[in-house]
């Protein structure tokens, strides 16, 4: 089966974004050459799930072609229906629906790439099947969390523990499945 993935970035304190939808922080691990395995990561994928707000400004800042690149489907999930354009459809229906659907379907895995609200209605349906969080070393104090409040537990097994010499730490996590006793932890 398909699996959900979160590929995302956050603060040490939880944030997403600063106030204003400021991503400024994420230029502190900057460097050249070092992507944090994300080349890697949407080499598994062909499918992007993404929230509205999270595209207009991914789009605005650089270009429709860092999502919709001819190589997969991305669907927008989003309350006001646009023309689809590409292979980027914009849904307004159930995110639940929309991924039962793409899971019954032949291809990669799926990724999630926010933003908050999305990735908070995946996990109200216990729909993510792995987190990939990247840490920032900052506190940013404000701004848009990753994770919202009035869900219920989920456990997490850590898969694998990386550090760079940026001060980005990764954690990489599946969902835990009911009575599974195995546990890899690899530390980088």
């Amino acid at each position: 089966m398909r699996k959900l993935s979160i590929y995302i970035a956050a603060s040490l304190d939880g944030y997403i974004a600063k106030p204003n939808d400021d991503l400024s922080f994420l230029q502190i691990v900057e460097k050249e050459g070092e992507d944090y395995g994300y080349a890697d990561f949407t080499a598994t994928i062909d499918t992007l799930i993404i929230g509205r707000k999270t595209y207009d400004y991914v789009v605005r800042e650089l270009g429709a072609s860092h999502y919709d690149n001819g190589e997969r489907n991305v669907y927008v999930i989003t309350k006001t229906p646009r023309a689809n354009t590409g292979r980027t459809t914009f849904y307004s229906g159930s995110v639940g629906e929309l991924l039962q659907t793409l899971r019954s379907q032949p291809g990669k895995n799926i990724y999630c790439d926010g933003g908050a609200e999305i990735i908070d209605a995946f996990l109200k349906e216990e729909l993510i099947d792995e987190l990939i969080l990247s840490i920032i070393p900052v506190l940013l104090g404000g701004g848009t969390r990753l994770f919202k409040d009035g869900r219920q537990e989920l456990l997490l097994e850590l898969i694998n523990a990386k550090t760079f010499d940026t001060g980005l730490v990764q954690l990489h996590y599946r969902k835990k499945l009911p009575n599974d006793p195995s546990s890899v932890v690899q530390m980088h």
